[in-house]
């Protein structure tokens, strides 16, 4: 049901897209271009429904799951399932617990949102390149790492055209919106996802076993994305389509809050808080 649902989501926006396009050549009602985006919007109303917990599972929330954190060094979370749940403002494609962490190194400003210059390079963010680790052992499920990394998003000119671009990468489907992306098989119906992975960084294939703490990719900026940084998150199944998020817990850390700044050790599996909170 669920995939059915997303694959007529997509479908009425790239209808949407065909009659908008057509209108400037044929003659005919613009009627039919917002009946398709009603039912767009229908089908998304209908997936968070069906994705919403029941009464028994909100009041009964499923215990986080506890893994290692993918990064070392100095971060600091966006869009954190600690502020709000559903984090990303969605369901949809698993991200219910979903996180996002920037790099903040104290030697190094990470370039701010703002209105100049409209777009960065990748190496401006000290989140690009950045190694990543495998949260727990697994096996590889997912491994795609053939997209580019795009320029920045971060400033207002540019998050207007983020707007139109991620409806392009909705119609295209999960994978263009979590561009480069490593899924793996931690065992017992779970599975961990990394998206917007740099380029040709992928150090692991599908079919792969992996170890806890074992380097397995680089942070970039593809996809769906406005900066270079990692978008985490815990799932009950590989596709993404029909995927419900997990809640996890990062040993020694937990889960930081949106605007707080912690540190992992590189020769510890576990994190420690870092002195500057939010």
């Amino acid at each position: 049901m669920l995939k059915t649902l997303m694959i007529l989501h997509r479908c009425c926006w790239a209808a949407f897209l065909v009659i908008l396009v057509a209108g400037f050549f044929l003659d005919f009602s613009a009627l039919w271009g917002w009946l398709a985006i009603a039912v767009a919007i229908a089908a998304r109303f209908v997936m968070g429904r069906l994705l919403r917990p029941s009464a028994e599972q909100a009041a009964e929330p499923p215990r986080p799951v506890e893994v290692r954190a993918p990064v070392t060094g100095r971060w600091s979370a966006l869009n954190s399932p600690a502020s709000k749940v559903p984090s990303h403002g969605i369901r949809a494609y698993g991200q219910a617990y979903a996180i996002d962490v920037v790099a903040e190194p104290a030697d190094r400003a990470r370039p701010g949102f703002g209105w100049w210059p409209v777009a960065r390079r990748n190496r401006d963010f000290p989140a690009f390149g950045a190694p990543l680790l495998a949260v727990a052992d697994g096996t590889v499920v997912r491994a795609v790492d053939r997209n580019r990394d795009h320029l920045s998003r971060n400033s207002f000119p540019a998050l207007l055209y983020l707007v139109v671009e991620g409806l392009f990468r909705e119609i295209a489907g999960p994978g263009q919106i979590l561009g480069n992306h490593l899924i793996l098989d931690l065992g017992n119906g779970r599975y961990a996802a990394y998206a917007h992975l740099r380029r040709g960084s992928l150090l692991v294939g599908e079919g792969d076993r992996v170890q806890t703490g074992q380097p397995v990719a680089r942070c970039g900026n593809s996809g769906n994305s406005t900066e270079p940084h990692v978008h985490f998150q815990l799932m009950d199944n590989p596709d993404l389509a029909v995927a419900r998020g997990i809640p996890f817990t990062w040993r020694g850390l937990g889960v930081p809050a949106n605007g707080e700044v912690f540190s992992v050790d590189p020769t510890q599996p576990s994190a420690v808080p870092s002195d500057a909170t939010r």
